[in-house]
């Protein structure tokens, strides 16, 4: 044992690994009592399904959302469209369904907005809050009722969204789940690796995963990637300490191997880890805060993994030791010296063209079609929400709705607000209490002198006149009561709602006809009025002949907030909808675009020159990736591709951080071998070394990402996996066939800017006949033979200051 011990040592990362190792019993404790809460918390945490929810607090948008929850109810509704029905048959089913217990309303009639090519439909109101689980009774019910039809529901109600991804990812999980054995096992040494990596990957998901809840609530994006991305960016340091494992066990047992390997792992997988977390943590600089909300995920999802190999794996490692020493196989992963030979001689000719490309590129990417919504995106695979909507808006004109809120109290603003926007050819018509017809010819806010309202409800003038007096003494208009009541004029519903509660407190007394017309009355007014009227806020609805997105669309908001102004000039007015929400995120991704770029940069490139202490190498480096990230953005231009704003943000960041982790493998090696070797063997050996390493965590990374890219139904998500997915296959070619030139070009540009003067000395070791030519320092046992040049029998052991040393064959020396 003090053997071992020595060929261990006494470091301090050397005493924390041999902790590790030896207490690994211990670790295998807190994690199994770690797992089985994380197989409970995973359920615990609550998962945001709508992208307005991380606008920046200060937007229009959210601020006029949070109006809206606060002061307004907002009743659950569905679209229900039945195919191959005849207009009576239509007509029959709109009675069934108004019938169904739990729908307010039913909207159909026979005008092309609700039958078209022998299709109705209809557009349901629930009696319930569009938050409230009996929604979702009701239209249960409404699909058994019509069941024998051919029927699709488009609706916000539920979580049907949710269970889509949940659905999808399942299933992306399993594929990746696959391609990940199937590359261990081809780049493995032994067979027995295998089951050790993807333990320790599964540890670090679960707990990842159970500690979720932690964060009170995640957004669905990263709810649905954050697990497949985790494998794909982590994978590397459980292989790299896998490796590091295998070597030391070369000469030293289990216990010890392990022990030193992970010593050495810790430091150099956490320096990899750095810029993969730089560029995560750049997108929360994001005002669009689901970068924040992806950044915190996928960097605790780092962390982790992290403590998962430098915790599990070691005594993973102890268990399938003996295992692996008996399962060993012939290294599949083939060498690969063309690569090298070809840098070498393309080495003046490579970095021009790429020079080209990127310059080609940049400006394409610029020219990048971004969309701010999910509507003008279309996703490989639909869900069965998707195919709803698909098929209602193929038969039927779609609307676009937005909210107008304005400081509640002056109808008659608001009727002039109505009438105004009205006008316009942009807007299909426009609604709120100022303009709701409510019975007898009269509005919701047309007010009433007493006579009118006796006449319109059927009272006694002289009950009208005490009601009317009762109202202004609520009111506190006493000078109406003094003087001229029968000129007192009331808004129909604040009149009839006041009425209402008379009648509830037995104070007015009504027959039966006359309580039957009011109940209905009521039941309407109520509704107009939770939906329409707040407390310190009016909300009108418009309806836009404009699509949601489009920079029309986007210019006719501020006309509508120009109209409102007018009428409440200095006051705050509110525009909420899916097209503000996408009008705000344009304006945030102005700036969020930016500032993840310039920050992604700045901590990669701090990571790098404290890596390689040069100026010149971070910048070669950054170059070849932020060059990769160019060609991939001027893709959707290219192929005139729309894509969601998010994925490139999402992406961009990732690809920064992720890709870069091979390129710097690339760039260690070649700067360990240079000065060793002639620089074109040395590019060649480089290739050979890193080829294992960038094919296994560059292959699992793209298929990961172009399976979320084929086989999910949300575009934001969708986009997410096909930029992720093809920029790692543009990355792994450009550090494989464009950063070695590069690196060769510009070798004297990193020794240049290099914050240290290069070791001239260089170490020769060698036993028998040796030959000596130059300046030496060092340690030669043996004969020495000659005066100023030496020829050494036996062992040497020195660092060349100048000169040669060349090891002869001892025959021909002879």
């Amino acid at each position: 044992m003090p053997e071992n011990e020595n060929k261990v040592g006494n470091s301090f990362m050397t005493k924390l690994s041999t902790f590790i190792v030896d207490k690994r019993n211990l670790f295998f404790l807190l994690t199994i009592i770690m797992l089985i809460f994380s197989a409970f918390s995973r359920n615990w945490v609550e998962v945001e399904s709508e992208l307005a929810a991380y606008l920046p607090e200060d937007s229009e948008t959210r601020q006029a959302l949070d109006i809206m929850e606060d002061q307004f109810i907002t009743y659950g509704s569905a679209q229900i469209m039945v195919a191959n029905i005849s207009q009576d048959k239509a007509e029959k089913l709109k009675d069934q369904i108004a019938g169904i217990n739990g729908v307010q309303g039913v909207e159909y009639d026979n005008t092309q907005d609700h039958y078209n090519n022998a299709s109705a439909l209809y557009a349901v109101t629930f009696d319930y809050d569009e938050s409230d689980a009996e929604c979702l009774t009701s239209l249960e019910a409404i699909k058994s009722a019509l069941s024998p039809y051919d029927v699709y529901v488009s609706t916000e109600l539920g979580n049907a969204q949710q269970e889509a991804i949940d659905s999808e990812v399942r299933v992306i999980m399993v594929y990746v789940a696959v391609i990940i054995v199937l590359v261990l096992l081809f780049t493995s040494q032994t067979y027995a690796e295998v089951p050790v990596l993807i333990l320790t990957f599964v540890v670090a998901m679960i707990m990842n995963l159970g500690t979720n809840f932690l964060l009170g609530k995640i957004s669905f994006v990263s709810d649905s990637v954050t697990s497949i991305l985790q494998l794909a960016l982590s994978l590397d340091y459980a292989v790299i300490f896998c490796n590091r494992y295998k070597e030391e066990h070369q000469t030293l047992p289990i216990r010890e191997a392990a022990i030193v390997s992970l010593s050495k792992a810790i430091p150099e997988i956490g320096a990899s880890s750095l810029t993969t977390v730089g560029g995560l943590v750049a997108m929360m600089f994001m005002q669009f805060r689901i970068g924040s909300d992806m950044a915190i995920c996928l960097v605790k999802s780092i962390l982790f993994a992290l403590l998962s190999v430098f915790v599990v794996m070691p005594g993973l490692l102890m268990l399938f030791g003996p295992l692996m020493d008996r399962t060993e196989h012939r290294n599949f992963v083939p060498k690969i010296p063309f690569v090298g030979k070809f840098a070498y001689k393309t080495r003046f000719i490579v970095p021009v063209l790429f020079a080209i490309a990127v310059v080609i590129a940049f400006p394409l990417s610029q020219k990048c079609p971004y969309a701010y919504g999910e509507s003008s995106l279309e996703t490989p695979v639909q869900n069965e929400t998707q195919i709803a909507k698909n098929m209602i808006r193929d038969n039927f004109s779609s609307t676009n709705m937005l909210a107008l809120m304005v400081p509640a109290g002056d109808y008659e603003k608001e009727a002039a607000i109505l009438s105004d926007l009205g006008q316009y050819d942009e807007v299909d018509h426009a609604m709120g209490i100022a303009n709701v017809e409510a019975m007898g010819g009269y509005t919701l806010a047309d007010q009433l002198t007493p006579r009118e309202f006796a006449e319109l409800a059927g009272l006694d003038y002289e009950v009208a006149q005490l009601v009317y007096g009762a109202y202004a003494a609520e009111q506190e208009e006493y000078g109406q009561i003094l003087g001229n009541l029968d000129g007192y004029k009331v808004p129909l519903i604040d009149m009839f709602l006041f009425v209402c509660d008379q009648v509830d407190s037995g104070i007015v007394t009504l027959d039966e006809e006359q309580t039957e017309m009011l109940n209905q009355a009521y039941t309407q007014m109520t509704a107009a009025k939770d939906q329409l009227q707040g407390t310190d806020y009016s909300r009108m609805l418009v309806y836009l002949t404009l699509p949601e997105s489009g920079e029309k669309t986007y210019q006719f908001l501020d006309t509508i907030e120009e109209v409102a102004q007018k009428y409440y000039p200095g006051e705050e007015v509110y525009v909420a909808g899916n097209s503000t929400t996408e009008y705000d995120f344009q304006k945030a991704f102005a700036r969020d675009n930016l500032v993840v770029s310039v920050v992604s940069i700045l901590i990669v490139l701090v990571v790098l020159l404290f890596t390689f202490k040069s100026a010149g190498m971070p910048v070669l480096l950054i170059l070849v990736i932020q060059g990769s990230i160019w060609i991939n953005f001027s893709m959707p231009y290219i192929l005139d591709q729309p894509l969601f704003f998010m994925s490139y943000l999402v992406v961009s960041s990732i690809q920064m951080g992720a890709n870069i982790d091979y390129a710097i493998v690339v760039a260690n090696r070649y700067q360990e071998l240079k000065g060793q070797m002639h620089h074109r063997d040395a590019i060649i050996e480089t290739m050979n070394f890193a080829f294992p390493t960038i094919i296994t965590s560059g292959t699992i990374l793209a298929v990961a990402g172009t399976l979320i890219g084929l086989m999910t139904s949300t575009p934001s998500i969708t986009g997410i996996g096909q930029n992720l997915g093809r920029g790692t296959i543009i990355s792994i070619l450009l550090v494989m066939f464009v950063l070695p030139q590069i690196l060769l070009v510009g070798g004297k540009i990193v020794d240049m800017t290099a914050f240290e003067m290069p070791n001239v000395a260089k170490k020769h070791s060698g036993r028998g006949r040796v030959r000596v030519d130059g300046m030496v320092q060092g340690e030669i046992r043996g004969t020495v033979i000659g005066i100023v040049h030496a020829a050494v029998d036996g062992e040497v052991d020195l660092n060349l200051i100048s000169g040669a040393v060349s090891e002869e064959d001892k025959d021909e020396a002879e």
